[in-house]
């Protein structure tokens, strides 16, 4: 059974920095697109950022220049680190990845995605 679990969340004052991180367990055949989203209270959940297997990297307008995620293919982790926090950044973030449980599934154009439970990120004074 395929996990994501992600770590590395908690409180942090204005102006500071956490580095979130997600680990992929499983009987994983491959990793594709890994990605942090992040939910608000009263808010969607929306795209933070995301990293192919290669690593091209995308990141929401709000994040830019701000954030940065990488990730260990070895390891099947991915990290977020985040500085320069406002309380506009305070959310649920949760690690998403596209992963294939076979070759069968890893030849097809199709996204698996699975989701982590999530890590809450508080940012105040």
């Amino acid at each position: 059974q395929v996990q994501l679990v992600e770590s590395g969340g908690g409180l942090v004052q204005p102006g500071g920095s956490l580095t979130l991180s997600c680990a992929a367990s499983g009987k994983i055949f491959a990793i594709y697109t890994m990605g942090w989203y992040r939910q608000a209270p009263g808010k969607q959940r929306e795209l933070v950022s995301t990293i192919t297997r290669g690593g091209t990297t995308n990141y929401a307008d709000s994040v830019k220049g701000r954030f940065t995620i990488s990730r260990d293919n070895a390891k099947k982790m991915v990290y977020l680190q985040m500085n320069s926090l406002n309380t506009e950044d305070t959310a649920v973030y949760y690690c998403n990845a596209d992963i294939r449980l076979t070759a069968v599934q890893a030849a097809l154009s199709r996204a698996y995605i699975y989701w982590g439970q999530g890590t809450q990120v508080t940012v105040s004074s």
